[in-house]
């Protein structure tokens, strides 16, 4: 045994050097509220954007004529059910698989992850478009499309639907840089895309200038073009090393793993805008019977929810990088507590408003309609429904927080439970003599079902191995004999 003697002084007094500062990141280690917030703000202006170009091509839309507007209502649908599908349930489990793999610290996988991922989002979009392409005619005719409607209709779907790979590239794109906790550069280029879309599709629509009037193919085409654009500038950031994750496509060997671990998240959370369309579809049908003025003034309604619930995406697809990080650390109660601040953050921030205008349905209706019988049905509506939006944007993060951790089957669930709920109790209403109010309450009560379903899948569903706390290694010392 060495004698503690022979040991020179300077050595034995000299302090050892401090251990290395661990690297944090604000998504996995900083403050929850202040991180969600800092990663919300830029998708509420950017998703603003694109509310403000649904006005503004319904504005447009119009100087073409009423079938034109009759068209672009017919096609709604399917064109909402393309950005869904490919920007929050695809695009959300893709910013999941991502988030998950460099929460484990594993950037190969990710970048493996992110090209796998541009596979997927091409295929889909290939799907959407051969399916239009060869049925949209007979989809449009059977959601209503006769003559000249359907005419314009068939026109903007051909061309929309020919490049339906843009708008999945695009949103699979957006995904991947959302993984990494990057919602800037998404969000600018959303806003961007709105600015070229007014513009351009005003432009070839109506045949501004020297360019020739094309219709309702030009508004299809401004779209095109401007989905191309940010596809530009988002793929030459994602190649040039300036991202986080670089998409590996040079050697590229098909993993299946990959793509389930996309798929098993993405897969079935396209289930839930399409089931979401579907609910506000027989929910529509059911109050047609009880004339235009009715229809109308929950359309004004229904404008205000998809306003709102933009809001709630904001704060969901916030937390899909936070909690998919937390979770591939295996810090499970972080994620868990990221899912109930943002669900909490929600619910103020869509019921807050819309609160407001349920007092002053006037502030909102009056945006739309002169007509006296469609404001006092718009104020029925909105003074019975609009409080129990705060549950809509309540059920939304807990769909992406949920994708976050990537076990969406409960919200879908939840989802599914709203649409039997609205179509059973419907019937019910319509076989009983029941009066458009009913219905008004049918819509508020099915917000609470949906908000308290979607809440409970989250308490109930093990998002990963309870989180134990590291063991504290010994302090090893020297004691002389």
């Amino acid at each position: 045994m060495t004698d503690i003697a022979e040991i020179p002084v300077d050595e034995e007094e000299r302090p050892l050097p401090p251990p290395p500062r661990p690297v944090r990141s604000a998504l996995t280690d900083g403050p929850i509220l202040r991180t969600l917030l800092g990663l919300a703000w830029p998708n509420v202006v950017a998703l603003s954007a694109g509310t403000c170009v649904v006005i503004a091509e319904t504005s447009y839309i119009g100087r073409l004529g009423v079938e034109a507007l009759a068209a672009m209502a017919l096609v709604f649908p399917t064109v909402i059910l393309t950005m869904t599908m490919s920007g929050g349930a695809m695009g959300g489990a893709v910013a999941s698989a991502i988030a998950r793999a460099l929460g484990a610290g594993d950037r190969e996988r990710a970048g493996t992850l992110a090209a796998h991922a541009l596979l997927i989002g091409i295929t889909f979009g290939l799907v959407f478009m051969l399916g239009m392409l060869i049925f949209g005619p007979q989809v449009l005719t059977m959601l209503g499309g006769r003559g000249t409607v359907l005419t314009h209709a068939i026109a903007y779907t051909q061309v929309f639907f020919g490049g339906a790979v843009l708008p999945w590239l695009l949103n699979t794109m957006a995904g991947v840089l959302r993984g990494t906790g990057n919602m800037k550069l998404p969000s600018l280029l959303m806003l961007n895309s709105a600015v070229m879309q007014v513009v351009l599709g005003g432009t070839l629509g109506l045949g501004l200038g020297p360019v020739p009037q094309f219709g309702m193919r030009g508004v299809a085409a401004g779209s095109l073009i401007a989905y191309s654009v940010n596809i530009c500038v988002m793929g030459w950031y994602l190649f040039s090393g300036r991202a986080r994750v670089v998409p590996k496509l040079r050697g590229l060997r098909i993993q299946w793993s990959m793509f389930f671990d996309i798929l098993k998240v993405g897969a079935i959370a396209c289930f839930s805008p399409l089931q979401s369309v579907l609910t506000i579809s027989i929910f529509t049908h059911m109050l047609a019977k009880f004339g235009t003025a009715i229809l109308a003034g929950y359309g004004i309604g229904a404008r205000l929810e998809f306003l709102l619930t933009s809001i709630a995406f904001s704060f969901g697809i916030a937390s899909v990088p936070m909690i998919g990080m937390a979770v591939g650390a295996g810090r499970i109660g972080r994620a868990r507590r990221i899912a109930w601040i943002a669900g909490a953050s929600a619910f103020v921030a869509v019921g807050a408003p819309a609160c407001l205008v349920a007092l002053f349905p006037d502030l909102w209706v009056n945006i739309f309609t002169d007509s006296a019988t469609v404001r006092a049905t718009s104020h029925q509506y909105l003074s019975t429904v609009a409080p129990f939006y705060a549950f809509i944007g309540l059920a939304s993060t807990m769909y992406f927080s949920s994708q976050g951790a990537a076990k969406v089957i409960g919200p879908v669930l939840a989802q599914t439970a709203r649409l039997v709920y609205i179509a059973t109790c419907g019937w019910w209403l319509s076989t009983h003599d029941a009066t458009a109010q009913n219905f008004f309450w049918l819509a508020a009560s099915s917000m609470v079902v949906l908000g308290l379903l979607s809440c409970s899948s989250v308490v109930l569903t093990r998002w990963g191995p309870r989180e134990t706390k590291p063991a504290v290694r010994p302090v090893l010392s020297v004691a002389a004999d």
